[in-house]
């Protein structure tokens, strides 16, 4: 097969911009919001496992009760493995924050989004696209939209981010379509 000729000096986009797309304003991540909204979304994944050391704690107490063996360091073995194991957990997503991998994550983004996709511009001509099945969650925070890509990844919008309050409901709109936000009624 023939090679065809390009050029170099083309820009080359995968998908013309919309004119109906909501353009928001320069916004970047900042890495401490980013940590506290990893936990947050990690402890709320993880939140089945808190039975296990409930259950441990309950388990120890009606055996020390009864007499058959009292003992008090399975409490400091449990309490520490918690304190650990979040702690791991921080220091994982403090991590995140140093590499060069996800530098992008806190650059500072012009997003244009519509019903087709996303639009993360640096400028005019740098730039990446993220389609809406990369997303696997959206909520609402009590300022915020938060779209979860994977365990440590987020696009995190604050509602100050948009240009007007009627790009806000377009965006809202959009969410509901996608089936991502529920109608609050």
């Amino acid at each position: 097969m023939a090679k065809t000729p390009t050029n170099k000096h083309q820009p080359m986009y995968q998908t013309p911009p919309n004119p109906a797309a909501i353009r928001t304003k320069r916004y970047a991540l900042d890495t401490k919001k980013y940590i506290s909204l990893a936990m947050r979304h990690f402890i709320k994944s993880q939140l089945k496992w808190v039975l296990l050391p409930v259950a441990l704690i309950l388990v120890n107490a009606i055996i020390s009760l009864t007499g058959v063996y009292p003992n008090i360091w399975i409490y400091i073995v449990i309490l520490i493995g918690v304190v650990g194991y979040l702690l791991f957990w921080v220091i994982q997503f403090t991590g995140i924050t140093q590499l060069e991998q996800y530098k992008p994550m806190f650059q500072k983004y012009i997003y244009e989004i519509d019903s087709r996709q996303i639009l993360m511009k640096l400028n005019q001509k740098e730039g990446g696209v993220m389609k809406w099945d990369m997303i696997k969650e959206v909520y609402k925070d009590k300022n915020a939209y938060v779209m979860v890509l994977s365990r440590g990844q987020f696009i995190y919008l604050p509602y100050t981010v948009f240009n007007s309050e009627h790009d806000q409901k377009l965006f809202d709109r959009i969410l509901k379509q996608k089936e991502f936000i529920k109608d609050e009624k």
